[in-house]
């Protein structure tokens, strides 16, 4: 038994608001008898985390102070006594941050990830995190001998990323327009690239540039020295009709506006980056409906691509080292979401409790 446990507690980021996480002494988390504790082996950084950190909330995931950080694998450490009899102490996990309900209107209709009673789990800056029992019983999968703690825990964002690809329809063969080269839009270059499609890529920063590159793009464009892409990217697609398929993955309304101006007559628009809330975004009506344009906006993830993430990484389809650009202790943290703000080219790094 580890001297946490065995005080009772443990050290945690805790976020207070506004650009204000602190790395302190908690209690451990007392568990319920179908939760389990999990010692958190790797928790990754991300746009979101970053996003909470800025605006010192979210509405709907985390209401501070609380615990913060939500890409981790690790290791169980204990288990409430209801907790099925699969799931043992030393077991590798990678835990998923939500679960649905499978109840109520959305889960009954095939949505899940539009759950009315959502649930998300936040705590992944820590030594443990507690995973409520409908995430033990739904969404926390056994890791495989033969894959990293660190390959593991990209199984998040990678499932929204897989699910973004299923819902867009891409298929082999086919020309992509991915809008923003952070993780996740690098994320979908490598998964698209991999399949078969030919991705274009727009970004900023020469770092995101060589990143789209390595991960499989055949051409990118930096926003940051094109005042508009939008005529030089379409030159590159079949006829300069424009792309079968844009993803946009900045989640800016000008960004929004590309998208629509970049994908051909016929193709479909995924929006997947969203925008702050009343944000206006000017689209063509005219040209939507006599181009036949379709619409996605995919949010989140959900069970089944939970699952087809972690088979991918097993597979070999995404590796961490794509995305991983340094490594940190805990008590950095704050340091590094303060070098995080100021965009500094990193893409995802490595917090160890």
């Amino acid at each position: 038994m580890s001297k946490a446990i065995k005080n009772g507690h443990m050290t945690a980021a805790v976020l207070y608001g506004r650009e204000d996480v602190k790395i302190e002494r908690v209690e451990l988390p007392a568990l319920g008898e179908d939760e389990v504790l999990v010692r958190v082996q790797v928790a990754l950084t991300c746009g979101t985390d970053l996003k909470v950190w800025k605006q010192g909330f979210h509405a709907r995931m985390i209401k501070p102070p609380s615990l913060f950080g939500h890409e981790l694998a690790g290791i169980v450490e204990e288990k409430g006594s209801a907790v099925n009899g699969g799931v043992h102490k030393g077991m590798r996990v990678v835990p998923a941050n939500s679960a649905p309900c499978n109840q109520c209107f959305f889960c009954r209709k095939g949505q899940p990830n539009l759950c009315e009673d959502l649930l998300f789990n936040n705590g992944a800056y820590a030594e443990f995190i507690r995973i409520p029992g409908r995430i033990v019983r739904d969404n926390m999968l056994e890791i495989p001998a033969e894959v990293s703690f660190l390959d593991a825990a990209m199984v998040e964002p990678l499932a929204c990323v897989l699910r973004g690809v299923h819902e867009t329809g891409i298929q082999p063969g086919e020309t992509a327009v991915v809008i923003g080269c952070g993780p996740i839009g690098l994320g979908f270059i490598r998964v698209l690239s991999a399949r078969g499609v030919r991705v274009l890529a727009i970004g900023k920063r020469s770092s995101q540039m060589r990143a789209a590159e390595r991960l499989g793009a055949v051409a990118t464009f930096d926003a940051a020295e094109i005042e508009n892409p939008v005529p030089l990217v379409k030159q590159l697609t079949d006829g300069g009709r424009g792309a079968d398929a844009v993803i946009e993955a900045a989640g800016q309304p000008l960004t929004w506006q590309w998208a629509m101006e970049l994908v051909r007559k016929g193709g479909t628009v995924n929006l997947f980056a969203g925008c702050a809330k009343g944000t206006e975004v000017k689209i063509d009506p005219w040209a939507l409906h006599y181009s036949e344009i379709s619409i996605k906006s995919s949010f989140h993830h959900t069970p089944r691509f939970i699952r087809a993430a972690l088979d991918a990484i097993t597979r070999g389809e995404i590796h961490a080292s794509d995305f991983i650009t340094g490594e940190v202790p805990l008590a950095d943290l704050p340091r590094l979401f303060e070098q995080m703000k100021n965009r500094n080219g990193t893409l995802k790094t490595a917090v160890i409790p």
